[in-house]
């Protein structure tokens, strides 16, 4: 499943980010999303979603979403 299908409120693990773009893997990391992180969707939007990583609430667009596999 990805995040973009996740529910608001609950945490998920990260299992994998399906995507091509190494500087979209490192962005996605300095943000602490990498596999094994915890990460919870706490509002979905329009053009996206907003996820808790770590201590830190960030705005992601839909396809950033798609990429991020969780479990």
């Amino acid at each position: 499943m990805n995040l973009k299908a996740a529910e608001e409120g609950k945490e998920y693990i990260v299992k994998a980010i399906e995507t091509d773009d190494e500087e979209l893997d490192a962005f996605l990391f300095s943000l602490g999303c990498y596999s094994g992180e915890p990460i919870t969707v706490i509002a979905h939007r329009k053009g996206g979603c907003t996820v808790s990583i770590k201590d830190g609430r960030y705005s992601i667009d839909n396809q950033l979403a798609e990429a991020i596999i969780i479990g």
